[in-house]
């Protein structure tokens, strides 16, 4: 799995449009469809508080709380 990053100049300004690889093991890549499956919205419970994760008509996705 290949995540990308901006590499930085040393300041907090980013490089030039240069993407640089970054392996992060903190990280899961999840497929929305695997997510969603035949559903429009998916619960999310963290910290014992619910979010909910929604897909538009338009394919886009929301997360509210």
């Amino acid at each position: 799995m290949n995540h990308w990053a901006l590499p930085t100049t040393g300041s907090d300004k980013p490089a030039a449009a240069t993407l640089a690889p970054r392996n992060d093991a903190q990280r899961r890549q999840v497929r929305s469809t695997d997510l969603f499956g035949n559903c429009r919205e998916v619960l999310i419970e963290h910290a014992g508080e619910f979010y909910s994760l929604r897909r538009t008509s338009k394919g886009k996705l929301i997360l509210t709380k």
